[in-house]
């Protein structure tokens, strides 16, 4: 070919790409300022957005400085959690013009995982301060505080090889394994057997290490009881506390090998994500120790401090407002869990999480008071953690394999939305309504990490959340639903707060489909399925003592429930509407399956079938149903209508990289192990199925109609009773622009 005519051809290809570049571009600036209302501009500026750039997207703070470096001095590099873009301001004008021309359409690669960049001149640039949050009280974390040689003889110390039908006290469970040690911990009722302690006392090894303990007053007597948990890269531990009935007060958690992020919740909603680096001392002690709950989010990466800044030792870096974050990739943790058994009833300060002090350590109606109704929100909140996010997390894969039919009246709302629109289904659960129509960009949140990860596995779009405060901008949805999620809130305010919540997703003129569970399950001298159901297995029986899998089935699709923070700090009455099914002295009653309700507040049991444990149920005929009946849609979508705007991006990078600080309160075991009221139980258990109780609030005709009327600017556009639910569907009225 002629020189001449080969650069030509060139000339045009390059000048196709460009076009392609500038293409996809433009098209980044359009959904940042329609999902994060960021405005770019044409002008050459010292600022630029870097959409793709983000830790939402995988992209690690040292990976993006390093490319956008190479342009110039920076002045400042922002990137905030969770999202898939960072904002980057450079020295000077011809820096940002540099990397403006040289970067946009450049594949960055972080890791296993590749992303392209496109930037976007921005007018200026919001830099958030730097801020700490306390951490608990009683809670303390030393750095250091063994050694590296001090470190390989603990670790050379624990003996994985054994198998569990050797070792009694070594377990192998679904998201680590586990080794104890002086005294077993018992999944089966979240307690020990303080007369029988294991052959094995703690190791020699520890010993040094906890004399230094004591003598540095970090605990005032020798621990004999220790918990070993090893974790790998992506495994977690659900949010818990220590059985108050178990073990004293002080207990020490050392971290050994890789770096991991543990969030302590409080009650109230309060959350507190801690570093523990490699070698570092946890002590736990008052409120940390026995109101706090405590976890590990199951996550590939945590977003962590970019450097550990000098901080005084009783203040953390929060994720949330930190501005100076990266991503750091998980590797194998061993956590050492040092306590004393305790052989005295437990006095603690903090009744209402005590089992030696009304807080059941199990919540069988058999062998336990039930719980009361709340009278303030820390209350509230208390409650539904022990009788709602516990629960789902713990029997998620059971109840993922009974959820595989959607309902046709959701479908014919979901079908019904223009192709295009954004759909936001809050409390999605195992995510079965997020493939129904395929034209629409459907994004999911529920407050069940174990469901959520069920979701991404099926190739669903979907995060971990709070239905009271979800990560979403202001009016960018164009219909949200929430299905079988708000009757699980314990007072009139909470629901309250979901329903604004899901007026606040939607855009002016945006609909909402609402399903709540019905007092009223027969309703036209009709009976819902629920009631038809028992009679079918229990002829002539309204109190079977026995459960098949569907007979413990909430009527309506799947239920997960949103934990929440506080609205307001005075106690205020439960329920306005209590004409009828009135709750006696303030106990919660306990459901009897398929059968009519007496009262409007009250625990349903879930039993786990049978002969099987959760982690098999997928593999069941329920399982099998599920696979026939709901494919997974490709993830072409965005993780959330606010990130996601490389389809080059490989599945669940974004997800792994997300800091799921609103992780779900579940089963009980592992790092320090918990009282729950919620019969949680070891997945490698085994013996008779167990039972949880889950609370709800069963509504009124006309009662969740009023409810919504409640919030401005809110049109109720229909109602109607579908199968022992109330549905309604709302309107957010045209004229309102923020809520």
């Amino acid at each position: 070919m002629d020189p001449g005519v080969e650069n030509n051809v060139k000339a045009v290809r390059r000048s196709k790409e460009e076009k392609k570049v500038l293409r996809k571009q433009i098209k980044a600036s359009h959904t940042l300022l329609k999902h994060e209302g960021i405005s770019t501009t044409s002008q050459p500026t010292k600022s630029l957005v870097v959409a793709n750039g983000g830790l939402g997207n995988g992209v690690t703070r040292e990976d993006l400085s390093a490319a956008l470096k190479e342009m110039g001095e920076l002045e400042t590099l922002i990137m905030h959690p969770h999202k898939p873009y960072a904002f980057v301001t450079y020295r000077s004008d011809e820096s940002a013009r540099e990397a403006h021309i040289h970067l946009n359409g450049h594949k960055l690669q972080c890791g296993e995982n590749g992303v392209t960049l496109y930037l976007s001149f921005v007018d200026s640039v919001t830099c958030e301060e730097e801020a700490s949050v306390p951490l608990p009280e009683g809670l303390v974390l030393v750095e250091d505080f063994v050694s590296p040689e001090e470190e390989a003889l603990l670790l050379a110390a624990v003996d994985w090889s054994s198998t569990n039908d050797d070792v009694p006290a070594q377990k192998a469970l679904k998201h680590r394994r586990v080794k104890h040690y002086g005294f077993e911990f018992r999944y089966d009722n979240n307690n020990v057997d303080k007369d029988k302690p294991l052959p094995v006392g703690i190791p020699q090894e520890c010993l040094p290490v906890l004399e230094r303990c004591v003598k540095n007053k970090h605990v005032n007597a020798m621990p004999d009881q220790l918990t070993v948990n090893q974790y790998e890269s992506g495994q977690g531990i659900p949010p818990h506390v220590d059985t108050h009935s178990a073990f004293e007060d002080t207990i020490l958690s050392l971290s050994l090998g890789a770096q991991t992020v543990m969030e302590f919740r409080h009650p109230d909603g309060r959350l507190v994500p801690v570093v523990l680096p490699g070698r570092s001392l946890l002590v736990m002690t008052g409120e940390s120790r026995y109101l706090w709950t405590h976890g590990i989010t199951p996550r590939k990466f945590d977003v962590v401090p970019a450097c550990d800044p000098q901080s005084p030792a009783d203040v953390t870096p929060d994720p949330g407002i930190y501005s100076n974050l990266t991503l750091n990739k998980r590797g194998t943790r061993t956590s050492f869990t040092f306590r004393k058994i305790r052989h005295e009833p437990c006095r603690c300060a903090f009744p209402s999480a005590c089992d030696n002090q009304g807080a059941p350590s199990a919540p069988s109606a058999s062998s336990t008071s039930p719980p009361s109704l709340p009278c303030c929100h820390a209350d509230a909140a208390h409650l539904e953690e022990e009788y709602v996010h516990r629960v789902y997390d713990a029997i998620a894969s059971h109840f993922s394999s009974t959820r595989h039919s959607p309902w046709p009246r959701v479908c014919h709302f979901l079908n019904s939305l223009p192709p295009g629109s954004v759909l936001a289904d809050v409390g999605c659960g195992n995510g079965k309504y997020l493939g129904v129509n395929p034209e629409v960009v459907a994004v999911g949140c529920d407050r069940s990490s174990a469901l959520i990860q069920i979701c991404a596995e099926r190739g669903f779009q979907a995060f971990v959340s709070d239905a009271l405060s979800v990560p979403l901008r202001t009016a960018s949805c164009d219909a949200c639903i929430s299905i079988a999620v708000i009757h699980h809130f314990s007072t009139q305010e909470r629901r309250l707060a979901a329903v604004r919540e899901l007026m606040r997703l939607l855009r002016p003129g945006g609909r909402a489909l609402i399903y709540v569970w019905a007092f009223e399950q027969e309703y036209n001298k009709q009976k819902s399925k629920y009631l038809k159901h028992q009679n079918r297995e229990h002829p002539g029986n309204h109190s079977p003592t026995k459960n098949t899998l569907e007979d413990s089935q909430v009527p309506q699709g799947k239920s997960s429930i949103h934990t929440s923070r506080p609205l307001e700090d005075n106690c205020s009455p439960v329920d306005e509407v209590r004409d009828v099914g009135k709750v006696t002295d303030g106990k919660l009653s306990v459901h009897t399956n398929r059968t009519a309700f007496n009262t409007q507040d009250l625990l349903v049991p879930w039993h786990l079938k049978e002969g099987k444990r959760r982690g098999e149920e997928e593999s069941g005929e329920c399982g099998k149903k599920d696979k026939r009946k709901e494919k997974p849609r490709k993830t072409s979508g965005n993780p959330d209508p606010s990130s996601g705007f490389d389809s080059n991006m490989s599945p669940g990078s974004g997800q792994d990289a997300r800091d799921a600080t609103h992780s779900a309160n579940s089963k009980p075991s592992g790092d320090a192990t918990q009282t729950s009221t919620s019969s949680l139980k070891s997945e490698s258990e085994s013996g008779p199925a167990p039972v949880f109780h889950r609370y709800y609030h069963v509504f009124q005709q006309g009662e969740l109609e009023r409810l919504c009327c409640q919030v401005a600017g809110v049109k109720v556009r229909s109602t109607y009773h579908d199968q022992g639910n109330w549905c309604v569907i709302l309107e957010k009225d045209k004229s309102i622009n923020a809520m």
